[in-house]
């Protein structure tokens, strides 16, 4: 669709014109946003889609003179949008608290032993809060989350070869204030 036929089609109908194009050219933006947000989740690559559709309609219905071929605008503001995401989401690291994580600290059948897993458990996240930032997050995605280093580096605005560094000194450290416990 070029953006003479845009014109025409939303002379009649707006909505339909909307559509139309938003039918020709999403799986085009949604590649060009996926490529650059495959870090981030898929929610958050539909909703920069979205984001992108909307610019590219208050463009066009807003100035209503572009009769030339939308690939071109489209695929800029679609790199545009998902660059300005991308920074967005790394700019703003999520670090976890202690308190969200989930543990199981009793079963209730045997109050002994729940008791000790329960001390145990608690003096191991103590060790691990004394870590520092962000080596206790750090810990705490790759050991309890499951997380990737690569998406841990993400989410803290590091690389991912520092994230392994800081992880295995991290554990080292954890490991001698166990032994100190204990």
């Amino acid at each position: 669709m070029t953006g003479s036929e845009y014109l025409k089609a939303a002379e009649s109908s707006p909505d339909g014109a909307r559509r139309a194009l938003f039918d020709e050219y999403y799986n085009y933006v949604y590649t060009i946003v996926r490529s650059r947000l495959a870090a981030l989740s898929r929610e958050d690559c539909e909703e920069c889609v979205s984001d992108v559709f909307a610019q590219v309609f208050f463009l066009l219905d807003g100035e209503g003179i572009y009769g030339g071929e939308l690939k071109g605008i489209i695929s800029t503001v679609a790199k545009r949008r998902a660059t300005d995401r991308f920074r967005k989401a790394s700019r703003q690291p999520e670090v976890f608290s202690l308190d969200d994580a989930d543990f199981e600290w009793s079963t209730g059948e045997n109050i002994e032993e729940d008791a000790e897993k329960e001390l145990r458990q608690q003096a191991i996240l103590d060790c691990i809060e004394r870590l520092g930032e962000p080596d206790s997050t750090i810990v705490l995605q790759r050991y309890y989350y499951g997380s990737t280093s690569k998406q841990i580096a993400q989410a803290l605005g590091m690389k991912p070869s520092a994230v392994r560094m800081r992880c295995a000194r991290a554990l080292k450290r954890l490991k001698n204030a166990l032994n100190d416990i204990v």
